[in-house]
């Protein structure tokens, strides 16, 4: 998803999420939905990994708001253009 080069970062900040986590509700780590979700906002993107890992231990419910716009506009059909008259 990161590519070679990046993919180190990517597994220490998803670390750094898990500790964050931590540390701000007590629970050992977030959900698998919850990476599930960075990861799908990241889009492959480490800049957007950082971001949406920070939003999902400050407000989760922001991120929530994201992942349904990605996987929205992911299974949305394409526009169909109106058939030519004869």
């Amino acid at each position: 998803m990161f590519g070679k080069d990046e993919t180190p970062a990517a597994l220490d900040l998803l670390e750094l999420v898990e500790r964050a986590w931590h540390d701000a509700y007590q629970e050992i780590a977030p959900t698998e939905e919850l990476i599930d979700g960075i990861l799908t906002c990241s889009q492959g993107d480490l800049g957007r990994l950082i971001r949406f890992g920070l939003l999902a231990v400050v407000d989760a419910r922001d991120l929530w708001v994201a992942v349904e716009k990605i996987r929205a506009a992911e299974t949305a059909e394409p526009a169909i253009p109106p058939a030519e008259g004869p």
